[in-house]
């Protein structure tokens, strides 16, 4: 018994509908695997076919068009600390690493510890040895 309607989606157009469709689902699972995204957020592709006949009705030009609804990225939030450096008269401004500016911190890659905006402190002390550069006037001279 053969069909009345026999329209394979999958071969329409050469089967180019379904590779259509094929890429979409690709975004789609896409999607649902990337941590950014809700995981139980609702995505949707729709498929929309056109028909649109010629003036006997019996030639029909169909044509398709997908859309397809994603669930959102999720935004993502950080402290900023700015200020600007005296000595040189610029702004800065440098993430907030710590949980409290001003706090050090054990950074967990490295185990070091750091500012609260993730420099390392014996790099700052050595800085701040190399600037104070204190005079040892007991030292006698040779």
């Amino acid at each position: 018994m053969s069909k009345e309607i026999d329209l394979q989606l999958s071969e329409l157009a050469e089967g180019a509908i379904q590779e259509k469709l094929d890429g979409e689902l690709q975004k789609v699972f896409q999607n649902i695997h990337d941590p950014n995204t809700p995981a139980e957020a609702k995505r949707v592709v729709t498929i929309k076919l056109e028909f649109k006949p010629d003036g006997t009705r019996q030639v029909i030009a169909v044509s398709s068009d997908f859309t397809t609804k994603l669930a959102p990225v999720e935004g993502v939030s950080t402290t900023v600390l700015t200020g600007k450096d005296l000595s040189t008269g610029k702004v800065e401004a440098h993430e907030l690493r710590s949980a409290v500016p001003g706090q050090t911190y054990l950074d967990p890659e490295d185990g070091q510890p750091k500012t609260d905006i993730g420099e390392p402190i014996d790099v700052i002390e050595k800085e701040e040895a190399k600037r104070q550069q204190v005079i040892d006037l007991q030292k006698k001279r040779g």
